[in-house]
C-alpha cells in the first residue's frame, strides 16, 4: 500500500490536528493509518492488524480528536461527560499514549478538550477526584476503569459515559494474555452501543476474534503486513546465535561490549533475574548506564522509563512487561536471554526497535538443544532468524576470560549476602519459567544442563531444587576455595543484624526462626506438583458429584397441608383480629386458646 500524504485524508482533517502532525515531523501516513482514519470517521467500527512500530497510535488518536469536533458543532461538550475511552494493557503504554495525546491538545483550538490519566500505583480517590473535574478523553487501564466504575458513593461513571463516542481497546491481545478478559467484558456492559469501537493488535488470537464479536458491531477487519513472508518491520533484522549454557553470560556481556549502542532493550525471563542482573552487571559495563524495571516495581517503574528515554548509552533490563508498545525510537538492539514464554511474544519484543522507519537489530542467543527453535518460529510467527556467526563478527571467550568473569561475580556474592540470595531466586526462578514455556515439546525443562547454566549465573552454590541431580552438580562450576555461607554478611546494617540474631538461635535450637511455622513437606518437581494439583481436583469434582446423586435420592417430599389445618388456622387468625378489635374479652380469648391462667 502506497503512504498517502496527511492533507489529503478524506474526509479531510482539520487544520488544527494537521499542524500538530507536521509539527511532529509525520509528513506521509503509514498504511495502517491510511487503511484506518477513513473508516473510524465514516462511522465504522474497526479491529485492525499490524506490525509493532507501524504507527497504530495516530491511527486512533487522529480519528478521535476528529469526532469530538464534529461532536461540538452540535454544541458544546459537558464537562462532566466522558466521550472518548482509550484501554491500554500497561501503565507504561497508557502514559505514553497520554503523552502523544497532549501534544495534540497543545493546539489552541483542541486546547480547551481535558484529559485524564486512569492508571494504579496511586488511590482510587485521586483518580475519582480528577474525574470530578471534568475529562472528555479518558486513557486507562482496564484494572483500574473496572474500580472507578464499580466506585459509585462519589463517582457515577457510568452515567458520565452515556454519550461515550469513540472506545479503543490498544494493544488488544495482551489485555487478554493478562486475564483481563472478565474485566473487559464487565466495562462493556456499562458502555452504550451507541459509539463507535477501535481494537488495535499485532497479533490476533481466537480469544480476540471472541471480543471482537462481543464488543464491536459489524466491524471492519483491517490487516496490514509489508511482507507476506514477515511479520516483524522490514528494516529490523533478527539474529539468532548457538552457545554453550555456561558461556551465555559471557557472550552477551562481550556483545554489548563490543557495541557502542545507544540505547539497548535486554528482556530477562523474570522478575527476580532482572534484580540479579541489575546488581551484577554494572561492574561490568563501566561507560553503559545499567536501568531495571519490573511488573514488582509499583512506583518506580515512570521514572526509570523516563530516566532511560533522556540517558545515552544505556541499557535497559526488563520482563515481557515492556515488550508491548513502548515507543523509543533511539533503541537500536533488542537481546534476549532466551526464547520468550510465548512465541508471539517474540514479535512483539523484537518491535521495539526499528519503530517509525529506523533500521534496528535483534538477537536471540539459544542452546544447542534448543537449535529447533529456529524453524518453529518461522512457521509459527513468520519470524526470520539469521545465523549471527555468519555475519563476521566474532565474539570469542577464553578460558582466562571466563575464569576473571566468574571470579568477579563469586567476589561481589561474597561481599553482599543480598546478591547471593538475589542469584538463588533468579536461577530458580529462570527454571520455573522455562518449565512453563507454552513451545515445551521444542524447549523441555528436563533437557537443560542446570549445572552448566548456574555456572553461566556466577553462582557460588547450587540452590536446593528436586530437579538438580548428580550430573548437574558435577557440571557445576563453583568457588575454588571452601567457603563458610554463614560468614558472608548483608551490606544492609540492619539486615545483617537480623540475620545475625536468628543464627545464634539457630545456633542454640538446631531450628531456624521465622514468623510462620511452615508445615515440613518433601519438596517436589513443579511438573509433579502441578500433576499432584491436578489430581486433587478431580477427585474432589467427583466427590461433589457423588454427593449430589446421594442427595437426591434422600431427599424428602414436603407433607401437604390439609383442609382442616387451614381452617384451624383461619379460625385462630379470626380470634387474635376480634381481640385486637376488643369484639372479644381477653377470657374469651384465653378460652377459645384453652389458656389456663
Amino acid at each position: 500500500m502506497v503512504n498517502k500524504i496527511w492533507s489529503k485524508v478524506t474526509p479531510a482533517l482539520s487544520p488544527s490536528v494537521l499542524s500538530c502532525i507536521n509539527k511532529q515531523g509525520f509528513r506521509t501516513m503509514t498504511p495502517i493509518q491510511a487503511a484506518v482514519i477513513p473508516l473510524v470517521l465514516s462511522c465504522k467500527d474497526v479491529a485492525a492488524e499490524a506490525v509493532t512500530g507501524s504507527g497504530k497510535t495516530l491511527a486512533f488518536v487522529v480519528p478521535m480528536l476528529e469526532m469530538l469536533k464534529k461532536k461540538e458543532k452540535d454544541g458544546p461538550l459537558r464537562k462532566d461527560f466522558v466521550y472518548a475511552v482509550i484501554i491500554s494493557p500497561t501503565r507504561e503504554l497508557a502514559t505514553q499514549i497520554y503523552k502523544v495525546i497532549e501534544q495534540f491538545l497543545q493546539e489552541p483550538d483542541l486546547g480547551h478538550l481535558t484529559l485524564a490519566l486512569l492508571v494504579g500505583g496511586r488511590a482510587v480517590d485521586a483518580d475519582v477526584e480528577r474525574l470530578q473535574k471534568g475529562a472528555h478523553i479518558v486513557v486507562c487501564t482496564p484494572g483500574r476503569f473496572g474500580d472507578l466504575l464499580a466506585e459509585r458513593k462519589h463517582l457515577n461513571l457510568a452515567g458520565r459515559l452515556k454519550e461515550l463516542e469513540f472506545l479503543v481497546l490498544d494493544e488488544a491481545d495482551r489485555l487478554l494474555d493478562l486475564g483481563f478478559n472478565a474485566t473487559l467484558t464487565t466495562i462493556l456492559q456499562y458502555l452504550p452501543r451507541q459509539r463507535r469501537t477501535g481494537l488495535f493488535s499485532a497479533t490476533q488470537t481466537k480469544e480476540l476474534q471472541d471480543l471482537v464479536r462481543a464488543g464491536l458491531r459489524n466491524p471492519v477487519i483491517v490487516s496490514v503486513k509489508e511482507k507476506s513472508t514477515i511479520s516483524t518491520p522490514l528494516l529490523l533484522e533478527n539474529y539468532y546465535v548457538i552457545v554453550e549454557p555456561q558461556d551465555k553470560f559471557l557472550f552477551l556481556l562481550n556483545f554489548i561490549r563490543n557495541r557502542k549502542m545507544v540505547k539497548g532493550l535486554f528482556f530477562l525471563p523474570t522478575c527476580a533475574c532482572v534484580d540479579y542482573w541489575a546488581d551484577v552487571l554494572p561492574v561490568f559495563l563501566p561507560g553503559i548506564k545499567v536501568f531495571a524495571i519490573h511488573g514488582k516495581m509499583k512506583l518506580k517503574r515512570g521514572k526509570i522509563l523516563e530516566k532511560f528515554r533522556e540517558a545515552d548509552s544505556t541499557i535497559l533490563l526488563c520482563t515481557d512487561l515492556l515488550a508491548r508498545g513502548l515507543d523509543i525510537p533511539e533503541v537500536e538492539w533488542v537481546l534476549q536471554w532466551e526464547p520468550p514464554t510465548s512465541p508471539s511474544s517474540l514479535v512483539h519484543r523484537v518491535g521495539r526497535t526499528a519503530r517509525g522507519g529506523a533500521p534496528g537489530c535483534s538477537l536471540l542467543p539459544l542452546l544447542p538443544t534448543e537449535d529447533a527453535y529456529v524453524p518453529f518460529i518461522r512457521t509459527n510467527q513468520m519470524v526470520e532468524l539469521k545465523d549471527w556467526r555468519k555475519s563476521g563478527d566474532e565474539i570469542k571467550i577464553t578460558d582466562k576470560l571466563r575464569d576473571k568473569v566468574l571470579t568477579i561475580l563469586h567476589s561481589q556474592q561474597k561481599q553482599d549476602r543480598s546478591i547471593l540470595d538475589k542469584g538463588q531466586r533468579a536461577f530458580v526462578s529462570h527454571i520455573q519459567a522455562y518449565s512453563k514455556h507454552e513451545c515445551n515439546l521444542l524447549l523441555q525443562c528436563k533437557e537443560l544442563p542446570l549445572g552448566h547454566i548456574a555456572t553461566s549465573y556466577g553462582l557460588l552454590k547450587l540452590p536446593l531444587m528436586p530437579e538438580i541431580k548428580d550430573e548437574h552438580r558435577q557440571q557445576f562450576v563453583g568457588p575454588i576455595e571452601q567457603i563458610d555461607y554463614n560468614s558472608i554478611p548483608y551490606r544492609d546494617k540492619q539486615k545483617e543484624a537480623s540475620r545475625l540474631q536468628k543464627l545464634e538461635e539457630y545456633k542454640r535450637t538446631g531450628v531456624w526462626p521465622s514468623k510462620k511455622k511452615k508445615k515440613m513437606t518433601q519438596t517436589q518437581p513443579w511438573e509433579q506438583t502441578k500433576q499432584n494439583k491436578e489430581e486433587r481436583k478431580q477427585r474432589r469434582k467427583k466427590r461433589k458429584e457423588l454427593k449430589k446423586l446421594d442427595g437426591e435420592g434422600k431427599r424428602r417430599k414436603r407433607r401437604a397441608v390439609t383442609a382442616a389445618e387451614l381452617e384451624s388456622l383461619a379460625a385462630d387468625v379470626a380470634l387474635m383480629k376480634k381481640l385486637k378489635k376488643r369484639k372479644i374479652t381477653e377470657e374469651e380469648f384465653d378460652r377459645a386458646f384453652d389458656v389456663d391462667k
